[in-house]
């Protein structure tokens, strides 16, 4: 691919991931991708012939960033800050990724299920390598992680809370993870 096709691709799924994960598909146009992307409506096309593989092409583009962020961060010397950011990062933009997902076909395909893995599979070496510096408490299972991260991302995605509110929230959800001070 050249890199002027690759600089739009990735241009328009940065907008897709703006206009169908805030505004989900009823709101969101492929018009308004190729508006924001500062590209025409036949380019949106040549990459992603349809709606359907756009929004797929946005959600994988979103669980491997995800997944790049959080193998970089297993590769840090301090575990307790990059569990702290990974998690941040994955709680604002869960509500996004929640969106993008119900804009799918029920049963995932292969290529959703293969990214969503090893993002998962990166979050459980961030997580044990947070316990074993004593940053996050032992018990803790990264199903359970995962399951604080849907209710989080259910809410965020069905009423946005205020920017200062979800940080709180997300501070609240760090300590109750942290292994406790004796």
């Amino acid at each position: 691919m050249r890199q002027d096709a690759r600089e739009n691709r990735e241009r328009i799924l940065a907008a897709a991931e703006e206009v169908f994960g805030t505004r989900g598909g009823a709101a969101g146009s492929t018009e308004e991708v190729a508006r924001r992307a500062g590209v025409g409506h036949a380019t949106v096309f040549r990459h992603f012939p349809t709606k359907e593989e756009l929004i797929e092409a946005t959600l994988l583009r979103h669980f491997d960033r995800l997944t790049d962020q959080a193998l970089a961060i297993a590769a840090t010397p301090d575990p307790a800050t990059g569990w702290r950011t990974l998690l941040r990062t994955m709680i604002e933009t869960g509500g996004t990724k929640l969106t993008l997902g119900t804009l799918l076909p029920a049963k995932p395909s292969p290529a959703a299920i293969d990214a969503s893995n090893r993002l998962k599979a990166a979050v459980s070496e961030v997580l044990r390598q947070a316990q074993n510096s004593g940053a996050v408490r032992p018990s803790v299972t990264v199903d359970e992680v995962y399951l604080l991260l849907r209710g989080l991302a259910q809410a965020s995605a069905t009423m946005p809370p205020h920017p200062e509110t979800l940080s709180r929230v997300i501070d609240i959800v760090l300590s109750g993870l942290s292994q406790p001070t004796i």
